[in-house]
């Protein structure tokens, strides 16, 4: 984690007024509203326009398979140091089909042994975008040889999500949610 306090905290149930109690209903509907939500609903009107494009990448409308979007969305919380955003989706990348040893490898990067020449292609990609904000023509030739144009629009619309999401995590210093645990990789440096 880049803060060892937030600098914005999430809120209490306490401490939400009517519009805020209305943003989260539907995730304490569902069991716990994550310190991530809490911190948003401090700007309300704005956390709604969030959510409303966040559930579009992890929806079944975006056509990267499950697995690879994960696959996208852990490598940009490793590139952007983002300590909440990798434990969250460690978790979520392994319900989706990611291996514990796949999950380690995503750190390396694409340049790392063992990858599929898709997922290869995906962090290479994922790695352009991060680093230039822009996908090389080698690379975007090949992704289109190999994924639909959807796919590959997909693909952009997932890194940008969550470059956003990691740049809101980290400078918001949002805090770990009760009982997980901090990668060693990802501590303040």
């Amino acid at each position: 984690m880049r803060l060892s306090a937030p600098r914005i905290p999430p809120l209490a149930d306490s401490e939400m007024d009517a519009d805020q109690r209305d943003l989260v209903a539907p995730m304490a509907a569902q069991g716990r509203v994550l310190n991530i939500f809490r911190t948003l609903a401090r700007t309300p009107k704005a956390a709604r326009g969030f959510l409303a494009w966040g559930n579009y990448i992890l929806s079944r409308r975006n056509d990267l398979p499950p697995r690879q979007r994960e696959l996208v969305i852990l490598r940009v919380g490793f590139l952007c140091r983002s300590g909440y955003e990798w434990t969250q989706h460690v978790e979520i990348g392994v319900r989706d089909g990611l291996t514990p040893p796949e999950i380690a490898r995503i750190k390396l990067g694409a340049e790392a042994p063992e990858w599929s020449e898709d997922d290869r292609l995906l962090l290479r990609a994922t790695d352009e975008l991060h680093h230039d904000n822009f996908i090389s023509e080698p690379t975007w030739s090949a992704l289109t040889g190999r994924f639909t144009q959807k796919q590959c629009m997909d693909l952009v619309y997932t890194v940008g999500q969550y470059t956003q999401v990691s740049m809101i995590l980290n400078t918001f210093g949002v805090p770990l949610d009760p009982g997980q645990v901090l990668d060693p990789d990802l501590k303040a440096y």
